[in-house]
């Protein structure tokens, strides 16, 4: 049964990269910054235990009219082989939500400084997750080449 959701950030990203550009985001630092009219600081509580984060955003830049939902080249790559658009993850997804692991470097406020979110400044927010090894994938771990070679240069 399709149903449709309404979401409300939790925050928003502020500084880092104005652009998306695919490589090198590891060293990029930026704030997540909450809604101070729905979070106080207490919402924040406990979060510098944690070393990482998993964040969930919208790439809300990315006119609804560029989604893609079959197979297509990664980065546009003819090398790379055609792959469906859940083989990947690029950024015109259906539902154009991101999915990111980051370093934590602290907290102030309702601002949550982090290293290494592949998001730009302006990106509404709409989770923050502390990362446990325990969601970590268990068991041995395949993915294909070309998926290797495409992140190789990414962080």
């Amino acid at each position: 049964m399709t149903q449709d959701l309404t979401m409300r950030p939790v925050g928003t990203v502020v500084g880092g990269r104005e652009a998306a550009v695919d490589d090198d985001w590891g060293g990029e630092r930026a704030v997540i910054r909450l809604d101070g009219d729905r979070f106080t600081e207490a919402a924040l509580a406990g979060l510098t235990e944690f070393s990482h984060l998993e964040i969930v955003f919208v790439f809300h830049l990315v006119d609804p009219a560029t989604v893609q939902t079959a197979a297509r080249h990664p980065r546009g790559n003819q090398d790379w082989p055609l792959v469906g658009i859940f083989a990947q993850r690029g950024k015109n997804r259906p539902n154009r939500l991101g999915v990111s692991r980051c370093r934590l470097l602290g907290v102030t406020g309702l601002d949550v400084l982090v290293e290494g979110l592949d998001a730009i400044d302006g990106t509404p927010v709409l989770d923050v997750k502390p990362y446990l090894a325990e969601f970590g994938p268990q068991g041995a771990q395949s993915q294909p080449d070309w998926s290797t070679e495409l992140m190789r240069d990414y962080y």
